[in-house]
């Protein structure tokens, strides 16, 4: 038996638009099942303690070319301060250093732990969006992409050395020591 008292819901949507450029989403809400007393008052059952909507624009290069938020609930009034905190993002890259630009641009009390806990998570819903959608393109194009693919080695499935990259990207995969020394 148990009780539901919290409940974080977050959603990322990637979209392709027409001027060449990609939109990726993202919407957190925070919201108790039980009446809340906060500063303000009373916050009632189900009404969002947090409701937050980050859009980055990017080009194909994963370059962050605007960024708008949307903080529809916040706990205090001070929060509606750094709304536009984001837009330090312009000109940072998703991929490698992109944890390091988010803490270095927005760290500490020049932003909101919410807003760059969404940014995070943004760039892997950037990766899901724009390079298997452009890799897609190409192979119905009947074309195979030319660069490695942006997720070998960041998973266990996807391992230099383990079969789903023998199997289907062989020109990346990395055999172990022992491997190696095996007969095929």
């Amino acid at each position: 038996m148990r009780e539901r008292l919290h409940t974080r819901s977050v959603e990322f949507n990637g979209y392709r638009r027409q001027d060449g450029l990609w939109d990726i989403e993202a919407e957190m809400r925070d919201y108790r099942h039980y009446d809340t007393q906060v500063p303000g008052g009373l916050l009632p059952a189900g009404s969002s303690v947090h409701h937050m909507m980050v859009t980055l624009t990017l080009n194909d290069e994963l370059v962050v070319q605007d960024v708008s938020t949307r903080m529809a609930a916040t706990p205090f009034s001070a929060c509606l301060e750094i709304e536009s905190s984001l837009k330090a993002m312009i000109g940072a890259r998703i991929g490698n250093g992109w944890r390091r630009a988010i803490s270095d641009r927005i760290g500490g009390t020049n932003s909101c732990t919410h807003l760059r806990e969404l940014l995070i998570n943004m760039a892997t819903a950037a990766l899901q969006t724009i390079p298997t959608w452009k890799a897609q393109q190409l192979k119905a194009q009947g074309q195979s992409a030319i660069d490695r693919p942006h997720y070998l080695g960041h998973c266990h499935a996807w391992r230099l050395d383990g079969p789903v990259v023998k199997r289907l990207f062989p020109q990346f995969h990395q055999p172990t020591l022992q491997e190696s020394h095996e007969p095929d």
